[in-house]
This record gives structure tokens, C-alpha cells and sequence, in this order.
């Protein structure tokens, strides 16, 4: 089981990475387009690990981290982005980085963790395996 779970993070990213430049479909959950927590959904679920697909739950799946302890296929979380409390979900992937399915109108594609936008909405991270 400790393999499983030491391999898991990276199988994310590499499956995250994938589906760079798929667009954003309002309540998507397949190839064809993803909202944020349909692409969180859809990657980690083909990378073995079961996951919901509602936000809360997935942030709930994992173990807190802080932004410190960020690693590679952790779960990060935004509040406040286009409704109250937490709404947008991203996977880390390294060198402050994550993929996302940004909004309507955008792709998959990687933002700055540290970029004023992201800091401001921070909500928090999780562990999964």
C-alpha cells in the first residue's frame, strides 16, 4: 500500500498534464471539457484513487497540508473566486505551479500559486492516498 501511495502523486500530475489546453465546460467531467472539480475529478479517478465529485468532499478525501508542505499531486482549494466560500480547485504540481480548468472561455492550463490572484483566494490543500 505505501508504494501505491508514494507513486499516486505523480501518476496525477503526469495524467493532470494530458489534458492541457481542454477547454472549460460548465459542469464537465470528461476529456470533452471540465470544470475545475470535474478535471480534479476525472484525473485523479483515472490515476486508481477513488474521488467525489463535489468540492467539498474531495477537499474532505485528503489529509491537510499547509502551503509550505505543497508536493506534487496535492489537491489546492480557492474561496471566493466566483461565488462565496470555497470554489475552485487545482492540482499542485510543483515549483509553485498547478493545473486547472480556469473559467469559461479558457483551457487546462498551469497557474502561479503565488500570484496576487491565487494568494488572496487561498482556501487551503489536501493529501490524497
Amino acid at each position: 500500500m505505501r508504494i501505491i501511495a508514494l507513486m499516486l502523486p505523480n501518476k496525477i500530475v503526469d495524467i493532470a498534464d494530458d489534458y492541457l489546453g481542454v477547454p472549460y465546460v460548465w459542469g464537465g467531467t470528461t476529456p470533452k471539457g471540465f470544470d475545475c472539480s470535474g478535471f480534479v475529478y476525472y484525473v485523479v479517478n483515472q490515476s486508481g484513487y477513488s474521488l467525489s465529485r463535489s468540492m467539498s468532499a474531495q477537499y474532505k478525501a485528503g489529509t491537510p497540508v499547509s502551503k509550505d508542505e505543497l508536493q506534487p499531486g496535492d489537491l489546492v482549494f480557492f474561496q471566493n473566486t466566483y461565488t462565496t466560500g470555497m470554489s475552485h480547485v487545482g492540482i499542485y504540481v510543483g515549483n509553485g505551479q498547478f493545473i486547472h480548468a480556469p473559467s469559461s472561455g479558457k483551457n487546462v492550463s498551469y497557474a502561479d500559486l503565488n500570484s496576487n490572484y491565487y494568494v488572496n483566494h487561498w482556501y487551503g490543500a489536501c493529501r490524497l492516498g
